[in-house]
């Protein structure tokens, strides 16, 4: 059978959305064929892929999942199921979620005027329309752990544990260059992260401005990474002792993220979301 597929990204992380609304490609959906739809030179190219699926047909009820991460949405109409570039499942992917919700508005299946839910392995996200092709999202309330060693390129860092839906190590340097090519991920402890962690490398650039490289578990390095900037940016304003409510600009190699730290705790991620390509594909199961 054919099925459709659009091709959209937020500062240039990019993804694959298969709409699948009402469930019926569920058990066909492996890691293999998400690796390969990945692939930039024999598939369609993306950092992951996100099967766009109603929260009552995504075989993740509330309570339930599949995988090690239990499904946690209970009002989202919608479900991300997002996979990783190798094909292993994913909580949830800040820029992903600003370009699953275009795609629900393009396609007329929310109401344009209101915050548009969207259920995640991470919980509900709630994303509001700022225009001019900007989304913010509520990313809730940030986990802050102790702090972990990584390395890269022979050299050895000090990283904050943030948990911001996703895990993250976040590890200020000198230079953005330190951590080398990141052509593969850096050693992190694995009793602190288990289940594998991203890494992001920061510098500052100025006043409540920060710049940062990330090497995303199960992806590689990519252009951008949105809990990783949630990550970066509560990192940035506890080393400050920034009063909040507090935003931070957070520069990645695709662009520009802002992440607002409001007085109640909540990480608020703003940013573009683009389709730029749509399609039919054979589906080869």
């Amino acid at each position: 059978m054919t099925f459709p597929w659009l091709k959209g990204h937020g500062t240039e992380n990019d993804f694959v959305l298969l709409p699948d609304h009402d469930g019926t490609v569920h058990g066909q959906l492996d890691g293999a064929f998400v690796a390969a739809l990945c692939d930039r030179r024999r598939g369609i190219g993306a950092d992951g892929v996100m099967r766009v699926v109603r929260t009552s047909a995504s075989g993740e009820s509330p309570g339930g999942g599949a995988g090690p991460w239990a499904a946690k949405s209970t009002a989202g109409e919608w479900f991300m199921d997002y996979r990783n570039h190798d094909g292993s499942l994913g909580e949830m992917c800040g820029n992903g979620v600003r370009v699953l919700a275009l795609y629900l508005l393009t396609e007329g299946l929310v109401d344009a005027g209101a915050p548009i839910v969207i259920g995640t392995r991470a919980g509900d996200k709630t994303v509001t329309v700022e225009g001019d092709g900007m989304f913010s999202v509520d990313m809730g309330v940030a986990e802050v752990r102790g702090t972990s060693k990584i390395t890269a390129a022979g050299r050895t860092w000090e990283a904050q544990d943030i948990r911001t839906g996703n895990p993250h190590a976040v590890a200020f340097v000198d230079s953005l260059t330190d951590a080398g090519p990141l052509l593969d991920a850096p050693e992190h402890d694995t009793e602190t992260y288990p289940e594998g962690v991203n890494v992001e490398f920061v510098v500052r650039s100025g006043l409540q401005h920060v710049a940062m490289r990330v090497h995303e578990r199960g992806s590689g390095e990519t252009r951008s990474c949105g809990t990783g900037a949630c990550a970066v940016g509560l990192a940035a304003a506890l080393a400050d002792g920034a009063e909040r409510p507090v935003t931070y600009q957070v520069d990645v190699p695709g662009g520009t993220l802002h992440v607002t730290c409001t007085e109640d705790d909540h990480l608020i991620l703003t940013g573009p979301a683009e389709i730029v390509a749509r399609g039919d594909m054979e589906w080869l199961a």
